[in-house]
């Protein structure tokens, strides 16, 4: 069987190209040339299984024609296209311009599902981008040795509350708090840039005159309705140097619709920065 993989930026995209490879799958693999990493002409060369064309963002049909003449019925998106990419540095070919002439708003979930649809239509199934990766999604519970402090555990209730909210109309997965106050949002930017603007924002805040307690608490949550074919919420060690720059002590994820990459080495860094990590139930 062939797997169609279109890849963005991160490591994502490898670890699945490598459990696809272990389940012994040929990978027919299209790079986005804004945002994938040249390491994968490199992976190619050393395996003939593996096959990798460049594609710019807007161009949909040759991504089509692409896997048609590779003969790929399964495809699966993995990697983050920056959302400004998407809305800013885009250029569409005619199938893609027609798709967003027809949406109803430019969210991300809008326009991939759109996509996901027109690729569906052409007989490629777009799968989960977690189908290969199930081991390295966050179990429920303390993941680190630090259990978040109570001032944390309501930062955590009270981001959650505001996270659903957020994320329920595509904006962002991700808000920062401080003593139960949203210090920042996720939107366009991503999620360590929104931790960076959170601190950023702390270290404004002069002296006395603060009644926020300085210690910052993350929250990442999945979409009410995600779809995990793709924008899958991930952290990886960028995130947990984010939160030590920023000052943040403490970070919430959803169990089992979380991935969590270099886990091992996440949470070592984790414990020894003395920052708590905690995979709250779905619906908590």
């Amino acid at each position: 069987m062939k797997l169609g993989l279109i890849a963005g930026n991160g490591r994502f995209p490898f670890l699945l190209l490598d459990a696809a490879r272990a389940q012994g799958l040929t990978v027919v693999v299209a790079a986005i040339r804004e945002e994938a990493d040249a390491e994968m002409d490199r992976r190619a060369a050393d395996d003939s299984e593996i096959t990798v064309h460049w594609l710019s963002l807007g161009e949909l049909s040759r991504l089509i024609e692409l896997f048609h003449k590779e003969d790929v019925k399964q495809a699966v998106m993995a990697g983050q296209v920056k959302h400004k990419q998407i809305f800013s540095s885009i250029r569409p070919d005619w199938r893609l311009a027609k798709l967003l002439l027809n949406l109803r708003t430019r969210s991300t979930d809008m326009l991939l599902g759109a996509v996901a649809k027109v690729l569906g239509d052409e007989g490629i199934e777009l799968i989960s981008s977690t189908a290969f990766l199930e081991p390295l999604l966050a179990q429920e519970g303390l993941l680190t040795e630090r259990a978040p402090d109570e001032e944390e555990s309501r930062n955590i209730e009270y981001g959650l509350s505001v996270a659903r909210s957020v994320a329920g109309f595509d904006i962002g997965q991700t808000v920062v708090v401080a003593a139960q106050a949203c210090v920042a949002v996720e939107a366009m930017e991503g999620t360590d840039a929104a931790i960076e603007r959170a601190g950023a924002l702390m270290r404004s805040l002069s002296g006395d005159a603060s009644t926020l307690e300085r210690r910052l608490t993350v929250v990442k949550i999945a979409k009410p309705n995600q779809d995990m074919r793709f924008d899958v919420p991930v952290i990886g060690m960028a995130t947990v140097e984010a939160m030590i720059r920023a000052g943040a002590r403490c970070l919430s994820v959803e169990a089992g619709r979380t991935l969590l990459f270099d886990r091992a080495a996440l949470l070592e860094r984790a414990g020894k920065e003395g920052i708590a990590i905690v995979a709250t139930p779905r619906g908590y």
